[in-house]
């Protein structure tokens, strides 16, 4: 059975006589089940009865029905609800306005708004820059999409992507104490993208773009940047390849191997896999075979998009022309941003010695992380529940903590290039280990360092 997950958690309240010994019963059934039981609570117990509540994750929705019912299979257990924590968590959503000043009397009022307020603005009108020093400007940014390609879900648009983009709020408040606010488009053609971002622009400090399909999400991010006067920023490009390029940074020193001299094999040649290749080149990677959904990239394939060209001049130095498999032949390297099951376990076993393996597909990743282990010497995923998560979170809070601090307009590539080495260092040599590439999420020096790295880079351009 595949691992349980908190994000499939649920919490069921069952109730059973006391000669049936429902806690044990409930227990016992519940482990048995495969669930992974993480707190039990009596919240009743009577003569006649004992209502107990237990909290467990599952792998699956269909995994959590199955334990429902072998719980109510029991003739002397009566289930009384399912709640699904992840569920009980959104209602209403996860984030909210506060006032981070009192509006206790006339005067507050008087000077918060009307006729107070018009001295800001007319200050303003005198110096432009003061919008940053006297509004939200300077801590606020917008998290933009057109919900076409979120997390592993595809293109099931702005409604449906709230949640994620809420969640990409909570985590910039959390980690760097940036105000971001969701901004779901119902549109998926560039021109209006770009133009709507350009429009409400004033208001924000940043732009992070969050899960546009490609190709269109590289004219978007390129139109913008050259549009605007703040930062524009790709995470599902830039945030991943920040992240993947400190974690590989650190199990190449793990394993003793020069950027510069390993087979890099990759899967995926979209947004995530093109910026990751483009900052792996840039840092000294010299071969790198890439493939995507029409086979390996080549000095002859086809399409002439600027993306496509750049693999075409930057990778696959001796144009190889095999599939996948025969390319993960003494590959010291594998990394995949692509689906589920691009490889096998003969794959893996063909790579050279101490190969690295980041499958990073989500939440199913290129090949089972167990069977990777039994080759591998470090395997990295993007799953929370397994060691060694490329998480984006490690990047963009503190590049937009940064880039804030900074007052900064553009983002450059030896930012990038800074904020990864910035994350690798915050591993230190007696912490390095198979296991440990990147740092904890919730290491507070992340934050700090990258932040630090991104304003000096910004400015000193």
């Amino acid at each position: 059975m595949a691992s349980t997950s908190p994000g499939y958690g649920i919490t069921i309240r069952v109730e059973g006589a006391p000669e049936l010994q429902p806690v044990a019963l409930v227990t016992a059934t519940v482990t048995s089940a495969g669930a992974t039981i993480t707190a039990l609570d009596v919240v009743e117990s009577t003569l006649d009865k004992v209502v107990v509540d237990i909290t467990c994750d599952t792998v699956d929705k269909d995994h959590a029905q199955e334990i429902n019912a072998a719980l109510a299979a029991h003739a002397g257990l009566t289930v009384r609800k399912v709640s699904d924590r992840t569920f009980l968590l959104h209602l209403g959503g996860k984030i909210e306005i506060n006032s981070k000043v009192p509006l206790k009397t006339r005067d507050d009022l008087s000077r918060a708004y009307t006729p107070g307020v018009a001295r800001i603005c007319e200050a303003i009108v005198e110096d432009p820059s003061d919008v940053r020093r006297l509004t939200m400007k300077r801590n606020t940014v917008a998290v933009v999409t057109d919900g076409s390609a979120v997390l592993g879900l595809g293109n099931i648009g702005p409604a449906a992507a709230l949640p994620v983009m809420e969640g990409k709020a909570v985590l910039f408040k959390r980690f760097a104490d940036i105000d971001a606010w969701p901004v779901c488009l119902d549109t998926q053609d560039v021109d209006e993208i770009v133009r709507t971002v350009q429009l409400i622009a004033p208001v924000y400090g940043g732009i992070n773009l969050e899960d546009i399909s490609a190709p269109r999400c590289f004219e978007v991010e390129a139109r913008l940047r050259e549009l605007l006067d703040i930062p524009v920023f790709h995470d599902d490009q830039h945030g991943t390849a920040i992240v993947v390029s400190a974690a590989l940074r650190n199990s190449l020193k793990l394993v003793k191997k020069n950027l510069g001299d390993v087979k890099i094999v990759m899967s995926g040649a979209g947004a995530a896999g093109t910026a990751i290749a483009r900052l792996l080149v840039l840092s000294g990677a010299k071969n790198i075979i890439a493939y995507d959904k029409d086979g390996v990239i080549s000095k002859s394939s086809a399409g002439e998009d600027d993306m496509r060209q750049w693999f075409k001049e930057n990778s696959n130095p001796d144009n190889f022309l095999g599939d996948i498999h025969q390319a993960m032949v003494g590959a010291d390297v594998f990394i995949g941003v692509s689906a589920p099951d691009v490889l096998v376990e003969a794959d893996i076993a063909a790579m050279a010695k101490d190969s690295i393996v980041f499958a990073l597909a989500n939440p199913n990743p290129e090949i089972d992380p167990a069977i990777a282990r039994k080759y591998a010497t470090v395997v990295a995923t993007g799953r929370s529940d397994q060691p060694n998560q490329i998480n984006n979170v490690l990047a963009f809070p503190g590049i937009f903590r940064g880039l804030l601090d900074a007052g900064a307009r553009k983002i450059s590539d030896d930012l990038l290039a800074a904020a990864a080495d910035a994350i690798a260092d915050c591993v230190t040599d007696s912490q390095l280990n198979a296991s440990f590439i990147v740092p904890s999420v919730f290491d507070p020096q992340v934050v700090t360092k990258v932040a630090a790295a991104v304003k000096k880079i910004s400015q000193r351009g």
